[in-house]
């Protein structure tokens, strides 16, 4: 029994497009050459079932024909009785290709040209061939051929994973921003293109991809994901990411996509407040098998004494207790000081990533968060711009304590963190044992602390990134205690910061661990995502 052909174009954090990144012609390439099978509406491929293996026939190429037949991609033809897709209800390969390979194997599964089915009186005298061999090809209703082909279509191409727009990002591959307006390009021009050849109704053809989205590429994407609704060419969206995008349109883009494919929804930088918040939760609601909420800068204040806003924030506590899934939640700029119990005591299941960046958080919310079930399930913990100095240390010890056996990536940049602190910390930081990240950034930390925090983490053997802060020592003239923004602004002597970075290098290799990055750099290390973990 054949199987459906599903080509996955992904990338990955940190490789060139040389290791397997989709670059920006590749990619394009493909989902060109998917929409050019669509547009010449057939309902099979030119791979037969029992010559999967054997060059594809040069008629059955897009385009005018090569000179040459060209064989399918080994990874196509090893991935014919390869493993099941994901999906259920697609039984088939799931084919990750190189990227010099993807236009290639998309080729070598598109339907044969329109021409072919002018002189269909000449095929039909081939029927049971073997469509590999020299000479005219099958027509495409001889009923084995037909049978073969639709066991043979291209059913899926997964374009998701791609890497997003960032400094270490290969200029040569496709960033979400490309990859959206590619895909978008594409299913306007798919609906555009006519009505199909009778009798022969196209194969649908499902694109998995992530899509970002702002207000200037709204209505294009928005006009896509209404293309494709009833097209050949189905978009199925994974991964959404709105930037600066009104309340409304943010509605109107939920609206359009489809229930079973979501993962995550992705909103920053538009301002939403509670008011808005209590909008488009309900439309976010629906996805019920949303696995990631990203709430960035939507500056949401649950602290609001007005009776409207307590409504809001109680109306956005009910929607949120409806997600039976999730399992990542980001709050990053919400002010939630006292009320984050709430908001935890409304999942249906725990959490295992939390970014509560610059929350204004109460002693009480870390002894909360603490005590819940989301600590000893949390792999990912983000409490950047809280002060912990205070009488939030002891609480946030209990934190690291409850969560320690878990937890992979800790972000602390901005925490008022001084050597006294860290010191503290220390030995239950320490009982971490599989951290792999520790972001300290922005923390008033001396060349002594850093130094004691290198020792004791020789222990950690999983330990791979380290992001400091510019040690105390390396300014001039620094207030005590120095705020952030005089961390983040003020000068360095860059002589002595790089003694100190000699000293920390030389004292890594004395203890066995040069492939630990200790490192200032904040925005040179892609933030490790929950997906990724």
């Amino acid at each position: 029994m054949g199987g459906v052909y599903v080509i996955a174009a992904r990338g990955g954090a940190g490789r060139g497009a040389a290791d397997g990144e989709a670059g920006p012609v590749a990619v394009a390439a493909a989902v060109g050459l998917v929409a050019s099978c669509l547009a010449q509406r057939h309902a099979h491929a030119c791979v037969p079932e029992h010559a999967a293996s054997a060059p594809v026939p040069a008629s059955c190429l897009p385009g005018p024909a090569p000179a040459a037949s060209r064989a399918l991609p080994p990874a196509v033809q090893g991935g014919l009785h390869g493993q099941e897709d994901g999906c259920a209800s697609r039984a088939g390969a799931h084919v990750a290709l190189p990227t010099a390979q993807l236009p290639a194997a998309v080729a070598g599964m598109c339907p044969l040209q329109p021409g072919l089915a002018a002189g269909a009186p000449q095929y039909r005298k081939h029927a049971g061939r073997d469509p590999g061999a020299d000479g005219p090809a099958p027509h495409p209703r001889d009923r084995g051929w037909y049978t073969a082909s639709l066991q043979h279509a291209l059913r899926v191409l997964d374009m998701t994973g791609l890497l997003d727009d960032g400094v270490e990002q290969d200029p040569g591959t496709m960033s979400m921003w490309d990859c959206t307006a590619a895909v978008a390009r594409t299913c306007i021009a798919q609906q555009q293109g006519g009505t199909a050849e009778p009798g022969l109704a196209p194969i649908p053809v499902e694109v998995r991809v992530d899509l970002r989205v702002n207000r200037a590429s709204y209505a294009f994407l928005r006009e896509a994901l209404r293309s494709s609704v009833g097209s050949p060419l189905r978009l199925c969206c994974r991964d959404l990411r709105a930037e600066d995008l009104p309340m409304r349109n943010t509605v109107a883009l939920l609206q359009l996509l489809d229930a079973g494919c979501l993962r995550r929804v992705d909103l920053r930088f538009n301002n939403l407040g509670l008011r808005g918040l209590s909008v488009i939760i309900p439309h976010v609601a629906r996805f019920q098998h949303l696995a990631s909420l990203r709430l960035h800068y939507v500056h949401g204040d649950s602290r609001q004494p007005s009776v409207d806003g307590e409504d809001n924030f109680r109306y956005f506590l009910a929607q949120m207790g409806r997600f039976t899934c999730l399992r990542e939640l980001s709050m990053g700029s919400s002010l939630l000081s006292g009320r984050l119990d709430q908001l935890l005591s409304t999942l249906q299941s725990p959490l295992e990533s939390l970014e509560l960046a610059f929350c204004a958080l109460l002693p009480e919310d870390l002894r909360f968060l603490a005590r819940s079930p989301h600590a000893v399930h949390l792999k990912k913990l983000d409490l950047s711009g809280n002060d912990l100095s205070g009488s939030q240390l002891e609480p946030f010890q209990g934190l690291l304590q409850a969560a320690a056996a878990t937890l992979l990536h800790l972000e602390l940049t901005e925490c008022q963190l001084a050597d006294t602190q860290l010191l503290a910390t220390l030995p239950v930081l320490t009982r971490c044992t599989s951290l792999r990240y520790l972001g300290l950034y922005g923390n008033p930390l001396s060349m002594a602390g850093l130094k004691e925090l290198l020792r004791d983490s020789v222990v950690q053997a999983e330990l791979r990134t380290v992001v400091h802060p510019f040690p105390v020592d390396c300014y001039e003239g620094l207030p005590w205690p120095p705020p952030a923004s005089v961390l983040l602004e003020a000068s360095i002597n860059e002589e002595k910061f790089a003694r100190v970075e000699a000293e920390l290098h030389q004292l890594l290799l004395a203890s066995g661990r040069a492939h630990v990055l200790w490192t200032t750099d904040i925005y040179g290390r892609l933030a490790a995502d929950y997906f990724s973990l």
